[in-house]
């Protein structure tokens, strides 16, 4: 047993979570596409590399489904309701800021 459930539940938990997040993940890259274009994208992204943490949360179920969540979060409470761009959104999240 692990954290109280069998490993099979585990496992089975962990895999349910990657495939949400891979549905979330793809759903919102679309909404971005849509929004920005790919061709500005491309042009626009920068070099910043994921935390360790986001890596590592694969292993923990639904974690990485809740950080595109919280992204997506991030997206309309601080960038779509200050009257910031979907680009200025990608921007951040993909630049790295000192």
């Amino acid at each position: 047993m692990i954290a109280g459930m069998h490993e099979q539940d585990l496992i089975a938990y962990i895999i349910f979570g990657l495939i949400l997040n891979f549905t979330f993940s793809i759903l919102f890259g679309l909404y971005l596409s849509k929004n920005i274009g790919m061709k500005e994208m491309i042009e626009s992204k920068g070099n910043k590399e994921q935390s360790i943490l986001v890596s590592l949360s694969l292993f923990i179920p639904f974690a990485k489904m809740l950080i595109t969540l919280f992204r997506v979060g991030i997206l309309q409470i601080y960038f779509l309701n200050k009257g910031l761009s979907h680009k200025e959104f990608w921007i951040y999240m993909t630049h790295k800021h000192s």
